[in-house]
């Protein structure tokens, strides 16, 4: 199955699989949202299949959930679990102090929630996703629909002192529709190009009336496993401050979640 993955899709695939290594039996796991976090909730289902692994997933996102029950993986609420021992999630953007943006797939603020109530935060990722400086993929923020044109108009205006390079400011849509979240709000895309201070932007934004949270992570990603499209997986640890390099081999006649879609 594998040997008919693209590039990328076998990028995110070895990532996903070094990254369940930190997962142990017994854990607390939160699974996260998106192309690639879902290459690992399939590489979970399998170890929880084929190797007797147990554990409790808490999801990020109702499709999430979906998959996860779907390969076998034990689902429960965050407030069951109250604390969890991992999360494992994708990225869009990140730099090298592994700060992240999320939200492209309007899962960020479950997201933010889940990443934040764990012991530990691990991102996966292809090369692609590394930049120097965050902002080139437009920054999502949750708002409620109540005075949505109002808190968009606030959110314009503030981007005006802020240290970004751009300011245009788009209603996610889905269809000729606003985009829904799982929480029943819409998402503004951001489109900054470079954000000069995250931190400090972080908690500007969060404080205009109507705005939930944003897709700025700080301070939360403890490491991030880079793969890439020939096997390569790169595991950076900013706690440990180290970078090991790994490789994962294909196997060509896998038939791995071929029963399986995003």
């Amino acid at each position: 199955m594998t040997g008919e993955l693209s590039p990328i899709d076998k990028a995110k695939f070895v990532a996903a699989k070094r990254a369940v290594e930190y997962v142990e039996d017994g854990m607390r796991v939160g699974l996260g949202t998106g192309s690639t976090a879902a290459w690992m909730v399939r590489c979970l289902g399998e170890m929880v299949r084929e190797d007797g692994l147990k554990i409790k997933g808490v999801p990020t996102s109702t499709r999430t959930a979906d998959l996860a029950r779907q390969v076998g993986i034990e689902v429960i609420s965050l407030d069951e679990a109250k604390w969890l021992d991992v999360t494992i999630d994708g990225t869009d953007e990140y730099d090298g102090n592994l700060n992240l943006i999320k939200g492209g797939g309007g899962a960020l603020l479950q997201e933010k929630i889940v990443a934040t109530a764990s012991d530990m935060m691990v991102v996966i990722a292809d090369i692609s996703k590394r930049v120097e400086t965050l902002g080139a993929f437009p920054l999502p923020i949750e708002v409620i629909p109540f005075g949505l044109q109002t808190t968009q108009a606030l959110v314009e205006e503030t981007l005006v002192s802020m240290d970004v390079l751009g300011n245009n400011v788009t209603l996610r849509m889905n269809g000729d529709v606003p985009f829904v979240t799982d929480e029943g709000n819409h998402i503004l895309d951001l489109h900054l190009n470079r954000i000069g201070n995250p931190r400090q932007f972080s908690l500007v934004i969060n404080q205009i009336p109507g705005v939930v949270e944003n897709g700025l992570f700080i301070d939360i990603c403890d490491a991030v496993v880079i793969g890439y499209g020939d096997g390569k997986v790169e595991v950076r640890d900013i706690n440990a401050g180290t970078v090991q390099e790994d490789r994962i081999d294909f196997v060509e006649n896998e038939n791995l979640f071929t029963d399986l879609t995003d």
